[in-house]
């Protein structure tokens, strides 16, 4: 194999860091070791970030992912970990964690954790009008011909 886990996460310079925007990752596959048991926990981690200068870039943290798989974590340990890691090599804006650990003994685990750059206040949030839901809305799919 070429490639092997690894603690160490890359970043890349922010190709936008004039603006807030979020960026949006899904990881299907964690997994780490029960530390009573030794037995494999899953999880579904979704990591959700708003950069400042840099971002993570996604060979590293798919390797650095990689490295837990046999090391014994707590759920609530092992997501407070990642995010302390991931937060301070990007140093991002805000950024959350969460971590949906699949059943176990009959228990759903989540686990969400967040950071926050000091100062940093996130944007008002834009309404804008669902155009979709509009009666007689002149779009492919619901046109004035069809809708009536």
């Amino acid at each position: 194999m070429t490639s092997k886990p690894s603690k160490k996460l890359e970043t890349f310079p922010n190709p936008a860091p004039h603006r807030d925007y979020q960026i949006h990752m899904e990881i299907p596959e964690f997994t780490c070791l029960c530390p009573k048991t030794g037995q494999p926990d899953f999880a579904v981690l979704t990591l959700d970030y708003i950069a400042d200068k840099t971002c993570v870039e996604l060979k590293s943290l798919k390797l650095y992912m990689w490295s837990f798989r046999d090391e014994g974590h707590f759920h609530e340990d092992v997501t407070n970990r990642i995010l302390d890691d991931l937060a301070s090599a990007v140093k991002p804006r805000y950024m959350r964690l969460t971590a949906r650990f699949y059943v176990r003994g009959g228990v759903f685990t989540t686990v969400v954790a967040e950071h926050r750059k000091k100062g940093w206040k996130p944007p008002v949030k834009v309404e804008l009008a669902d155009l979709a839901t509009l009666p007689n809305a002149n779009t492919r799919g619901n046109s004035l011909a069809t809708a009536a």
